[in-house]
C-alpha cells in the first residue's frame, strides 16, 4: 500500500527494462532537489499508483508520473520529467505545446523496440543503499 506521505512526485518505470532504468540513473544525476521518487511498474507501490490512476496493470510500455495528484504518461511524463530537472534539460518542457498525438508515436516506436535494442534484466532494479530513500 502507497501511503500518502509518499505521494508527491514519483516515476514509475519498467524495472527490467535497461533503458528505463538508464533513464531513471539520468533522472536522479539531473535532480538537484532531489525531488522525484521511484518505484518500478511490478512492484507493490507501483501496482497501487496504476491502480489508483486507473490505468492497465499489465501494460508496461509507457512511464507513468505522478505529479501535483495527477497521472501523465508516455512522452507527457518524460517533458513533465524534464521540466523539473536542472538546466539544459528542462527546457524540453517547452516541446509540451506539441499536442501529444504528434509526440506519443515516436515514444511508442522507442517503447516497442527498447528490449530489443537495450536488452533487459532478470530482475527489477535494487537501490544502492544511499538512493534506498528514494525508491517507494
Amino acid at each position: 500500500m502507497v501511503t500518502k506521505k509518499f505521494l508527491d512526485t514519483i516515476v514509475l518505470f519498467d524495472g527490467i527494462c535497461n533503458l528505463c532504468n538508464e533513464g531513471v540513473n539520468f533522472i536522479i544525476d539531473h535532480d538537484p532537489r532531489k525531488e522525484f521518487k521511484f518505484a518500478s511498474l511490478q512492484s507493490d507501490a507501483g501496482i497501487g499508483l496504476l491502480k489508483r490512476a486507473a490505468l492497465p496493470i499489465a501494460d508496461l510500455s509507457t512511464i507513468v508520473l505522478y505529479d501535483n495528484g495527477k497521472f501523465y504518461t508516455k512522452s507527457s511524463a518524460v517533458l513533465r520529467i524534464a521540466g523539473k530537472l536542472s538546466y539544459p534539460w528542462r527546457l524540453a518542457k517547452l516541446l509540451l505545446v506539441v499536442p501529444p498525438f504528434v509526440r506519443d508515436p515516436a515514444y511508442n516506436f522507442i517503447g516497442r523496440n527498447r528490449y530489443r535494442w537495450f536488452g533487459t534484466k532478470d530482475a527489477c532494479r535494487v537501490p544502492t543503499p544511499e538512493l534506498r530513500e528514494r525508491f517507494l
